[in-house]
């Protein structure tokens, strides 16, 4: 008859199990980190950003015209995540007055293309779902 294992080794096995998960990514573990990259990917100045940027490259004052509604600081804030992630690059020019440029990474481009087809369905199928929000309310 097998031994059972004891707690440590179960424990270990649970360990083991998530740090395999973990490697590739493992959106529906909790503690998962993919989840921030997520949350940075898909956030809503996050998604306006990828798309902006798929476009060419921008500098600080441009992105906040073209992404109206964003606060300064939102803008900062979201383009430093997506600088940590990987996805886009910032270039500081030694000239006064500052002169910084943003642009995307090469990961940032691949997931900038799969951000623009969201934002894509989105424009283009916004009065289905306005229709089924209303058909909702009413019921």
């Amino acid at each position: 008859m097998a031994e059972k294992p004891s707690v440590r080794q179960e424990s270990t096995v649970d360990e083991v199990r998530l740090n395999a998960r973990m490697e590739r990514g493992e959106l529906f573990a909790e503690r998962c980190p993919s989840r921030q990259v997520l949350n940075h990917v898909t956030s809503r100045w996050g998604v306006l950003v990828f798309v902006a940027l798929l476009q060419g490259t921008h500098r600080f004052s441009e992105l906040r015209r073209k992404i109206g509604g964003v606060s300064e600081r939102m803008l900062a804030q979201t383009l430093q995540n997506l600088e940590q992630d990987g996805f886009v690059q910032r270039v500081a020019y030694p000239v006064v007055p500052p002169h910084v440029e943003y642009s995307l990474t090469e990961m940032g481009q691949e997931v900038a293309v799969q951000v623009q087809q969201l934002a894509d369905w989105i424009e283009v199928n916004y009065t289905r779902v306005l229709a089924a929000a209303q058909v909702n309310e009413s019921v």
